[in-house]
């Protein structure tokens, strides 16, 4: 978990800064995105005059399959992260905060506790590559029978009958090329 308690970053002075190592971390991050190594990087939470700024840098990898081939990929995935958390409680009185001003705005928790899995969530799946590939020359599989290119290199199918309906078609295709 990506959880942090911030009570003493927010009596701090504005400008304080503390810092944390983050290693192995795995996080259910969507049904289709699975995580091929554990998450890890830096954390730096930055107390503000209203709020605290959490800014990450990490790194994993996500394992998928080559959208050519098939076969299984990890690609490497790295994410800068940079949000601010208000507090949801006054530290000093104890009393909620009006949220109503922006309350689509990450909150700490009422224990004074940041939870920044959700935002390490959304950047590693708008991280994910699109396409994914095993190599960037996969010559993928074949059309007709799906066999893997990269591994049989003298594939070739028999010509098919031309339909009748094209055979005209065909013929002067043929004359046309240059022998």
């Amino acid at each position: 978990m990506l959880s942090y308690n911030v009570a003493a970053l927010l009596r701090a002075a504005p400008g304080t800064e503390r810092r944390y190592a983050v290693s192995d971390v795995n996080l259910d991050i969507a049904p289709d995105v699975a995580l091929a190594s554990p998450i890890a990087g830096e954390v730096r939470l930055s107390k503000t005059d209203r709020s605290i700024l959490a800014r990450a840098h990490l790194t994993t990898a996500i394992s998928g399959y080559c959208s050519r081939c098939l076969a299984p990929v990890t690609s490497p995935v790295a994410v800068d992260i940079e949000e601010e958390a208000l507090p949801s409680i006054d530290i000093d009185t104890g009393l909620p905060v009006n949220s109503a001003s922006e309350p689509d705005a990450l909150r700490l928790d009422d224990h004074h506790e940041l939870d920044l899995d959700e935002p390490v969530r959304e950047a590693i799946s708008l991280a994910e590559p699109v396409t994914q590939l095993c190599r960037p020359d996969c010559r993928g599989l074949c059309a007709e029978c799906g066999v893997d290119l990269n591994t049989v290199t003298d594939h070739v199918h028999r010509e098919e009958a031309i339909d009748p309906r094209l055979a005209s078609l065909a013929e002067w295709h043929e004359r046309q090329e240059p022998h």
